[in-house]
């Protein structure tokens, strides 16, 4: 549909309503059956628009609906012309919407790679090399044995609080990180 052209998408909308009142009630092909008329997209020209649908109670495409809109195009542009009394009526051509099943399997992965449960049950860590854990602490007095809370671990290594020093690897320097003074750095 033409974003830039209101009357096309006025005309989309239009056309959307009228095809659904049609196929429901005036169209008899056995063909179609439960069709829903998702969206019509309407060249800036409005010459042609395509119209997007989904079959009730089934997951992909049906030739056989696909082949029934198809017959019923002509038809259904005649009516469209009667009932929108337009000087040109648009060109149909159908074809079935596969945005609804795009954005679920999207989801559908999106959730998979944010569920913690399943990333921690596969060993994955994260991109500082950390392992996810399944179970975070969530009161001091319920981390496990060998886990330290920061006030014991800057007692057990003895860091004195305004100072954290740091040990070079490579070099063995000792590295001050902190002034002890109050106008900082």
């Amino acid at each position: 549909m033409a974003k830039d052209n209101p009357r096309a998408r006025r005309l989309g909308e239009q056309i959307q309503r009228e095809l659904g009142e049609l196929l429901r009630r005036n169209v008899k092909d056995e063909r179609i059956g439960n069709v829903t008329i998702t969206a019509v997209n309407v060249t800036g020209d409005l010459r042609t628009a395509r119209v997007y649908y989904l079959v009730f109670g089934k997951d992909g495409p049906d030739p056989k609906v696909q082949r029934g809109l198809e017959s019923a195009a002509g038809f259904l542009r005649n009516a469209l012309s009667k009932s929108l009394m337009i000087r040109y009526t648009p060109t149909l051509s159908f074809e079935l919407d596969t945005s609804i099943e795009h954005g679920v399997r999207l989801a559908q992965l999106i959730d998979s790679v944010n569920r913690p449960e399943n990333r921690a049950a596969q060993g994955e860590r994260t991109p500082h090399g950390e392992r996810i854990s399944e179970r975070e602490p969530t009161a001091e007095g319920e981390r496990s044995q060998g886990e330290r809370t920061p006030e014991s671990q800057r007692t057990a290594e003895g860091e004195d609080e305004r100072t954290i020093a740091a040990e070079d690897a490579d070099e063995g320097h000792v590295i001050d990180e902190g002034d002890p003074s109050p106008g900082g750095r």
